[in-house]
Parts: structure tokens; sequence; C-alpha cells
């Protein structure tokens, strides 16, 4: 195998890892808005949460596709085209990006700390139950207050 068609397959490889992650990462966000809305019984917080876990999902997607498409391009033939190709392709994944962050987030990217794609999926999994299951087992527990370092 030469090193031309080794790249052209590691480059294949992360576009089928993107688009896998974005379709796999669809089903499980809407498997984390219906735990949302099965616990909290609002559609509200079901939505927002569909929302919020699929834009990480598709942000996520997005990094991992403008790699294959700077692995594609960095091993071809050289080229003007090619480099301008490539620019217009990150520019508009770039700005596509920048859109889903301050949606899911509601400020602009400056105004806050960035968050990864992960870090909003797993945001918006613990938003859609583990906070009450955790009020409710330290409610079981007989504690007030939910101080898991005990009292003496």
């Amino acid at each position: 195998m030469s090193g031309h068609a080794f790249f052209e397959t590691i480059a294949i490889a992360f576009e089928v890892v993107g688009v896998s992650a974005m379709a796999i990462g669809f089903v499980v966000a809407v498997g984390i808005a219906i735990r949302a809305w099965v616990v909290s019984r609002s559609g509200a917080t079901a939505f927002t949460t569909l929302r919020q876990s699929f834009g990480g999902v598709i942000l996520l997607g997005l990094e991992v596709l403008v790699a294959a498409d700077l692995v594609r391009t960095v091993t071809s033939t050289p080229s003007l085209t090619d480099a301008l190709v490539l620019a217009l392709i990150v520019l508009i994944r770039t700005v596509l990006s920048f859109s889903l962050q301050i949606e899911i987030d509601g400020v602009a990217p400056w105004r806050r700390a960035l968050v990864t794609g992960p870090e909003v999926i797993g945001r918006a999994a613990a938003r859609s139950g583990a906070g009450s299951r955790a009020a409710r087992s330290g409610e079981a527990s007989g504690g007030a207050g939910g101080d898991a370092s005990g009292s003496n």
C-alpha cells in the first residue's frame, strides 16, 4: 500500500467515525431526551435536553470531519485549488460550529468557558435525571441537604 492510499484510507476512516458519531449520537440524544421527559414530565425540558445533547453531537462530528478533510488535503498533491477548497470547508464548518455553540450555550463562546461536544452531552444527560436521582437517594438515606461527607 502506497503512502497516498494509506492516508486516503485514514481520511475515509475519519469520515466514517464522524458520520457514525452523529448518527449514533442522534439516537443517544433522543434517548436522553425521552429520559428527561419521563423524569420531569416536561416537554420543554425534554426539547431543551434534545437540542443541547444533539448540538453537542453535531459539534463532535464536525470536529472529526474537519480532521478528515485536513488529512485528505495535506496528503494530496499540493495545489492552490486544494488549499482554497480546504479553507472554504473549514470556514463553513467553523461558522456552523460557532453558531451551534452559541445556540447550545445561549451566549457567545468568549463570554463563557469553552465547552467541548462530549461535555455538552454529559451535562445534558446529568440534567435529564441524575440530579433528581441524587436528591431521591439523599432523602432515602435520611440526609438533609445532601451532604455526603457525613456529620459527626
